[in-house]
């Protein structure tokens, strides 16, 4: 089994009083990660942060602009998590814009973009809130836990690069 020269490395960077922003590269091609974004049966696989022993129980996504999505976390089916909104950007391969409304008007507006070279794909995950407060009130934990996520997201990654016969 091959080594990896370096680890990858997801960072969190605070932008500005309303923007958080999150980046990682994937040893993946854009198509491979977009679909794992996009498709209910991948983004249930690796979405929920294992070490907090919570699973996505429900994964709706209708990923077209004006299309909704609909998730559900929980430890257990009596009292879910849910966040949901509406995709505002879908560009194939390259970016998605998507409302979070679970918070009311209070939710950001996440965009995530794919950038491929060399058969890597660089993600950026740039939310913006609608205000200094609602940011802090976010806090970081989330973001955090995206290092994990996206580990996750890695590990899946390999899986479908060898089932479509990647060396």
């Amino acid at each position: 089994m091959e080594e990896r020269s370096e680890p990858a490395r997801t960072t969190v960077e605070r932008r500005s009083d309303r923007e958080l922003v999150v980046t990682r590269t994937f040893d993946a091609p854009a198509r491979i990660v977009f679909e794992a974004w996009t498709k209910p049966e991948l983004f249930k696989r690796w979405w929920a942060p294992k070490s907090m022993g919570m699973i996505l129980r429900s994964c709706e996504m209708d990923v077209r602009v004006g299309g909704g999505y609909r998730l559900a976390f929980g430890h257990d089916a009596s009292n879910p998590a849910e966040f949901f909104g509406r995709y505002i950007e879908v560009v194939p391969y390259s970016r998605l814009t998507w409302t979070n409304d679970e918070g009311g008007d209070g939710g950001p507006v996440t965009t995530v973009t794919f950038e491929e070279k060399d058969g890597k794909t660089l993600l950026v995950m740039h939310e913006l809130y609608p205000s200094k407060e609602a940011l802090d009130a976010a806090g970081t934990g989330a973001a955090d836990a995206m290092d994990e996520t996206f580990g996750q997201l890695d590990e899946l990654l390999l899986t479908l690069g060898a089932s479509a016969g990647r060396p």
